[in-house]
């Protein structure tokens, strides 16, 4: 949280609407997520006045009333801080650096990870589109699961936030996806036991039991939000609930412990494009959410990612036709480092990557079965048996005295 909620954390659990403040600014706090006293602490007055869609001299206004409401009139800690200059740089050699020790993401579909260049990158907003029942939601629960893979084993040992805003998210889904990663991790630490010291083995074996269904499920935080103004409140509360779980999460021997490396949100675009009529009041709205998203991301080094919708756009370059095209419109597309295409071409799914600020666009195959996402299986090619030979035989010369 922020120093003014640490330091008035009674009077941050007030409602807004106890203050004294205007019904018509009211009314703009709350459309916006602004509900409690200390959700405004958060905030800048230029991110008010943005987010909530009013004059700053409005937004300086609800400032002040309340800073009163926690006995800081100066309003310092409201977000008068002033503007201090930057006290130093990082290198373009440490940034390279850094982004190589950073392990991303898998998703259990190894065509996928290669084509981000080692797992979903972290750091970054990944940004995942596509038609309803192409795998969206799957993809979003399968690296929930697979963020938690010990880092003994190739993983980041951490923990996942998942924003659900269709009720789509299905513990029933992620319990088979966790039993799938149980039995694999069991199988690798079997396999390399051979070639382990005792000592090694000993530990490898100790990280994989400590991974069970119940583990990987309880490192799961979902949170469900039924309307725009819950999912920008959801948003900015998560620097918070992520610094809560810093280190957390008891991932010894091996297994992690690194705190929330993952968030999802599934999805972005549901309650916007239902409910916000003020098409510039939305676009602010997604601008801010995008930033908060994006230093989250960049600050805690985790991964965010975004699921989004498609919608029918009118193309006047190719005849008047409609084309597919993800929602949330041309703005929104800028604000992911990141863009995969999830789409079907002859009843088989493909993975396209179509924004990247380091790789090179590509495309992939890959399959939704039992277990969760995984690559196309390669078919195995058995010589004919002498009896299908003889078959093909006997049809071909039926064919040729046919014709």
């Amino acid at each position: 949280m922020a120093p003014a909620a640490n330091q008035h954390s009674f009077a941050s659990r007030r409602q807004l609407g106890t203050l004294g403040i205007a019904p018509s600014l009211l009314e703009k706090l709350n459309r916006a997520g602004f509900k409690l006293v200390g959700d405004v602490l958060d905030s800048r007055p230029d991110e008010l006045s943005t987010e909530a869609g009013m004059t700053p001299q409005e937004a300086l206004e609800c400032m002040q009333l309340v800073s009163a409401a926690c006995g800081d009139a100066g309003g310092q800690q409201a977000g008068g801080g002033g503007n201090v200059p930057p006290s130093g740089g990082t290198s373009a050699s440490d940034l390279l650096a850094q982004e190589r020790a950073t392990r991303g993401i898998v998703c259990f579909s190894r065509k996928i990870d290669d084509m981000f260049g080692g797992g979903v990158p972290r750091g970054e907003l990944t940004e995942i589109m596509g038609t309803p029942g192409i795998g969206k939601t799957q993809f979003g629960m399968q690296l929930a699961v697979d963020v938690q893979i010990p880092v003994l084993f190739g993983g980041v040992g951490g923990e996942a936030v998942y924003i659900d805003t269709e009720g789509s998210f299905t513990p029933e889904r992620v319990a088979q996806m966790a039993d799938a990663l149980v039995s694999h991790l069991a199988r690798v630490s079997a396999a390399h036991r051979k070639k382990q010291t005792p000592a090694q083995a000993e530990q490898w074996a100790a990280a994989a039991a400590l991974v069970t269904r119940e583990y990987l499920l309880r490192r799961i935080h979902v949170f469900r939000v039924h309307d725009h103004a819950e999912q920008l409140a959801a948003v900015r509360a998560l620097p918070a609930f992520v610094a809560s779980r810093s280190g957390g999460g008891g991932g010894g021997g091996g297994a992690g412990g690194g705190g929330v490396l993952l968030v999802v949100l599934d999805s972005v675009a549901f309650h916007f494009r239902h409910a916000c009529a003020d098409m510039a009041l939305r676009a602010r709205m997604l601008a801010t959410m995008g930033q908060q998203l994006n230093q989250l991301a960049r600050e805690q080094s985790l991964a965010v990612v975004l699921t989004n919708q498609m919608t029918k756009r009118y193309d006047s370059g190719r005849n008047g036709e409609e084309k597919l095209v993800a929602a949330l419109g041309d703005t929104w597309a800028h604000a992911a480092t990141n863009r995969l295409m999830l789409f079907w071409k002859e009843n088989q799914r493909f993975a396209s990557l179509l924004k990247s600020s380091r790789r090179e666009p590509a495309t992939v195959p890959f399959i939704v079965d039992r277990v969760g996402i995984r690559d196309v299986p390669t078919p195995k090619v058995r010589p004919p048996s002498s009896d299908s030979a003889q078959q093909s035989s006997a049809d071909d010369a039926k064919r040729i005295r046919l014709s």
